[in-house]
């Protein structure tokens, strides 16, 4: 018999679990959870409806997501796949779908339709469920297996290791992992919402527009925008944070930011869309009509950052208000002065580094029968549920690792 402990009852770790119960049933799986629930992120992300993947099926493509962890996953997503998690789920009768943005939801709209389905996989298979006993400590003994403190003051043994604690909240994990010879890269925050004090700004909260380009000196991001009461936040945001995240950190999160409000627009095609409005509306007030479909609200506030009169006409405007009212367009600056992030979702860069791991099984290449799956690792992807699906392939390769089995099939 083969004894498999799994510290961190997370994606990765019922993933990895339930891979190695269904592929070996010579494993004695024993999962260990500190809290007093089992996928307790899971349970809370996309807000509670559980961004499981995303439609981008080609692996390479699919790698080129994570500001941490690219070239390290191209040969995982070949071997496991966001089609392959599809295929996963569906198998166990989850139905899912995708929406217009690529991310992949159940179609409950519910993650405990997801959690349900792990749970229920993992207790069908024969894994040994543990809530509120996480492992504590972790020493190698005489046999080359693991002896494990239990945060109940038990004590257990194992022959495999995995540790799939989660980032940087949980720090057990790194302690083990430190402990047993790796190195752990510092973690910082990634994913996250930007303060900004503007007066202004702070006055439109609840305005969202589909197409903004963000930039911090050679950092740009584009995509969907969200204000809110305390700054920015949205895809744009979150992605622009994920690629950034060590450089803001630097930073100590205090930096301007450049917002063009219409990427889409050239400055020539939107000096010649204001020419237009001149000509075709000279006597309508500027306040009162935005260019290229802007919230009416923005508009109003990016018109008197111009300082433009709000009686002003179109066939009145200046030549210098036509270049404020572009350069305020397409190079609003604000100063952002700290983040704002979900204490229950967060995710970290950092982590165990990735040149200790051996991608092709996720064993340490330090230690001997010690494994990893998930955020524990250094790796983050950016939002999208790309996050979740480097969960669920670093775990199905870890759990069919540690059975002694080569997959050849999704099971």
């Amino acid at each position: 018999m083969i004894r498999i402990g799994i510290a961190g009852g997370g994606a990765a770790g019922f993933f990895a679990a339930i891979a190695s119960a269904r592929a070996n049933r010579d494993c004695e799986v024993s999962l260990f959870e500190r809290s007093s629930q089992f996928l307790s992120k899971v349970r809370i992300s996309g807000g509670g409806r559980c961004n499981v993947t995303h439609s981008l099926f080609d692996p390479r493509m699919f790698a080129m997501r994570y500001p941490r962890g690219e070239r390290e996953l191209i040969s995982p997503f070949h071997r496991f796949s966001a089609q392959d998690t599809m295929d996963w789920f569906e198998s166990r009768g989850v139905r899912l779908k995708r929406e217009n943005d690529g991310r992949i939801f159940p179609t409950s709209d519910s993650s405990e339709t997801i959690v349900e389905c792990l749970i229920t996989a993992a207790k069908v298979a024969g894994v040994r469920l543990f809530t509120r006993k996480g492992i504590q400590s972790a020493r190698v003994n005489q046999d080359g297996g693991f002896d494990l403190e239990l945060s109940d003051g038990s004590s257990t043994t194992c022959d495999r290791l995995l540790l799939a604690t989660g980032g940087a909240r949980s720090v057990i994990g790194a302690e083990i992992a430190r402990s047993l010879g790796h190195t752990i890269e510092s973690p910082v925050p990634s994913l996250f919402a930007l303060q900004i004090g503007s007066a202004w700004l702070q006055s439109l909260p609840g305005v969202s527009l589909e197409d903004v380009e963000l930039s911090v000196g050679k950092l740009c991001e584009r995509g969907a925008l969200l204000i809110t009461h305390h700054g920015l936040s949205g895809p744009a945001v979150l992605r622009l944070s994920a690629w950034g995240a060590r450089a803001l950190h630097a930073v100590d999160y205090h930096f301007p930011l450049r917002v063009n409000w219409l990427p889409a627009m050239t400055e020539a095609a939107l000096r010649s869309e204001l020419r237009v409005r001149r000509e075709q509306q000279p006597k309508k007030r500027v306040v009162n009509s935005p260019v290229a479909a802007l919230p009416i609200r923005l508009w109003e506030k990016l018109v008197s950052n111009a300082r433009i009169s709000p009686d002003t006409i179109w066939t009145a405007l200046s030549r210098e208000g036509i270049y404020s009212l572009v350069r305020q367009l397409r190079e609003t600056e604000l100063q952002v002065h700290g983040k704002s992030m979900n204490k229950d979702e967060f995710v970290t860069c950092g982590g165990v580094s990735l040149r200790e791991i051996n991608f092709k099984t996720m064993e340490s290449r330090i230690r001997p029968r010690l494994y990893f799956a998930g955020e524990l690792l250094d790796i983050d992807g950016i939002t999208g549920g790309f996050n979740f699906q480097a969960a669920w392939t670093t775990g199905w390769i870890a759990g069919h690792a540690m059975a002694g089995v080569e997959p050849n099939a999704i099971a």
